[in-house]
């Protein structure tokens, strides 16, 4: 039952439309995922009996009876569930590789492994998430999608902002709300809604927004965005931001190239008079009845100015520094004992900085900043733990890899009975030279196995193997 206050409101803002707009929550959403471009021989043929969805890169939707959640291509990476209109933001920000990139509010971590993908492991990616539980599911994705160049954070948008003014070239803040496009998805945020969580979304979308300002540089672009279709939290944010942020500007969106014409915001469903300079029919809104998808709302805004020469903005806290190579002994073994050479070619031709923390080991560019302070969950790509005289690989390191990166490989069918048992957890006979092998699922990489006397031990992580 959706809230009849709710209703009220739609009905004055749709006229017309209205009838067409409440229909649309009696038929089944449209279930779709993300291919990711970040592994290699990834394409439309990968998933078969997929259609694109017009607003997405590599965006598909999947007929509902499908499973893919369950397949081994979603334990490997190969692709991330998503609605299909949480695609539009990201798309919006048009990022690019080696790129300063922020997204604010990223959990689950939909629209982060997005940008990452269109980064291609280079430049840095800041994916923050302030409530921890939230972060952790957040940090969970970014190692499924085997994305190297990413901090994950679990901190305050106040506190990043004190470490990093003027910093990033991109930002995209997808902020809390009051969820009314996903009623039709989660029962749970029709039966939360209420007009003055509406009012309190959009004091905190105000606050996180003018975070967000400080951080971007000179020129730089922001896009903001909700699954709400309350005025209030959507043009009603942006406008208030343009009034106390006379150095930015709305930009248009090129809906028609999206396939999304007609999907206009507007000044008229606001209570309150709106300065003419700010066109708010620029802004986007994804109605349930006009498109296949849920509702949303997204808006692309520039930052004034123009990055003098040589422009350079450190984070208050300075790049990070690595550790020596006496410290990577064991490492360094290992990499030449699976790949043949000194370092694994993970981000092949970029300057590398190892950070140690424990006895674990991360890798990172040079031009991430340094963590100190910070709430850090991941920083940068865990590669392994030092134990006593060797190095155990991560998980992380695995799903990062592909085949033609290392010697020892062992490929599984993705239709057989021995993918299954390896993501339960079991071991299988195997001949080959005895120590690590990437396993992999149809050339995608999966996990590490370890060979000796005719036996591959299993060591996918017990944390992520099925049990029934």
């Amino acid at each position: 039952m959706l809230p009849q206050k709710f209703l009220d409101r739609m009905q004055q803002m749709l006229g017309d439309e209205y009838e067409a707009f409440v229909s649309a929550f009696g038929r089944e959403r449209y279930q779709a995922l993300r291919l990711n471009a970040l592994k290699t021989g990834v394409n439309a043929g990968t998933v078969p009996h997929l259609s694109g969805v017009p607003w997405a890169e590599n965006g598909y939707y999947y007929d509902a009876s499908e499973q893919p959640g369950k397949h081994p291509y979603h334990a490997a990476g190969v692709y991330y569930i998503q609605e299909p209109s949480a695609m539009a933001p990201a798309e919006l920000l048009e990022v690019a590789p080696g790129e300063r990139v922020l997204d604010l509010c990223a959990a689950p971590g939909g629209k982060s492994t997005q940008i990452a993908a269109k980064m291609g492991g280079e430049g840095f990616l800041l994916c923050n998430e302030i409530n921890a539980a939230r972060a952790k599911t957040l940090s969970e994705n970014v190692e499924r999608m085997g994305i190297v160049n990413a901090y994950v954070t679990n901190e305050t948008p106040a506190r990043l902002a004190e470490i990093f003014p003027g910093y990033f070239d991109k930002i995209l803040v997808d902020a809390p709300c009051s969820g009314e496009g996903m009623f039709r998805k989660n029962e749970a945020a029709c039966e939360e809604w209420s007009p003055e969580n509406v009012s309190m979304c959009a004091h905190r979308q105000d606050e996180i927004l003018d975070c967000a300002a400080g951080m971007l540089r000179p020129g730089g672009k922001l896009v903001y965005s909700t699954c709400t279709f309350a005025p209030e939290e959507n043009e009603g944010s942006v406008s208030r931001f343009l009034e106390s942020h006379g150095e930015f500007h709305i930009l248009p969106i090129a809906k028609e190239k999206l396939g999304l014409a007609g999907c206009d915001g507007s000044a008229d469903c606001l209570d309150y008079p709106v300065h003419a300079a700010d066109p708010l029919e620029y802004t986007l809104r994804l109605w349930p009845h006009k498109i296949r998808g849920e509702g949303h709302f997204a808006a692309l805004l520039q930052k004034a100015g123009e990055l003098p020469e040589k422009y350079h903005s450190p984070s208050g806290n300075g790049f990070v520094t690595g550790v020596s190579d006496r410290d990577l002994g064991e490492y360094y073994q290992f990499c030449q004992e699976i790949s043949g050479r000194r370092e694994l070619p993970v981000r092949q031709g970029q300057q590398r900085v190892y950070m140690k923390f424990g006895d674990h080991i991360y890798l990172a560019s040079p031009m991430m900043p340094s963590v100190k302070g910070l709430k850090v969950l991941r920083p940068g790509l865990h590669v392994g733990t030092l134990k006593k005289n060797r190095f155990e690989p991560s998980h992380a390191l695995a799903l990062a890899l592909s085949p033609g990166e290392v010697r020892r490989t062992w490929n599984l069918d993705a239709s057989g009975s021995a993918v299954t048992a390896y993501l339960y957890g079991q071991t299988f006979p195997a001949e080959g030279e005895k120590g690590w092998y990437l396993i992999c699922v149809d050339g995608f990489g999966l996990g590490w196995g370890k060979l000796a006397g005719g036996i591959m031990k299993n060591h996918y992580p017990k944390g992520l193997r099925r049990y029934s």
